[in-house]
């Protein structure tokens, strides 16, 4: 059993910034490829970023290249999401999880076999 416990989410205005965090129970999170997800009202899950164990490659959705970043600190079994130049398309509940078999990022969320409860982001216009 892995726990993985999302927190930062919150309201923000279009333009402002968030920075979400995930922490994992496990000692072995440092092994664990890592990603985002996120639900917006009325849709589907999509993906967001995920990170590799190192930390050492990243991948992003097209709709957040160059605006979200994704990084890991191992030390802390944390991840990360900072959020920047928000858009209220970005309004959703972001899930963090985590793939324990993976040997490099993914974006289909069927191999993620742990996740978070969700954190709620709202970016007003």
């Amino acid at each position: 059993q892995v726990q993985l416990v999302e927190s930062g989410g919150g309201l923000a205005q279009a333009g402002g910034s968030l920075r979400l965090s995930c922490a994992a129970s496990r000692l072995t999170f440092s092994s664990y490829v890592m990603g985002w997800f996120r639900r917006a009202p009325g849709k589907e899950r999509e993906f967001v970023a995920a990170i590799t164990s190192s930390g050492d490659n990243t991948i992003y959705a097209d709709s957040v290249k160059g605006r979200f970043t994704i990084s890991r600190d191992n030390a802390k079994n944390t991840v990360y999401l900072q959020m920047s130049s928000l858009k209220p398309e970005d309004t959703a509940v972001y899930y963090c999880a985590a793939d324990p078999f993976a040997g490099r990022t993914r974006a289909n969320p069927n191999t993620y076999l742990y996740w978070g409860q969700g954190t709620q982001v709202t970016v007003s216009s």
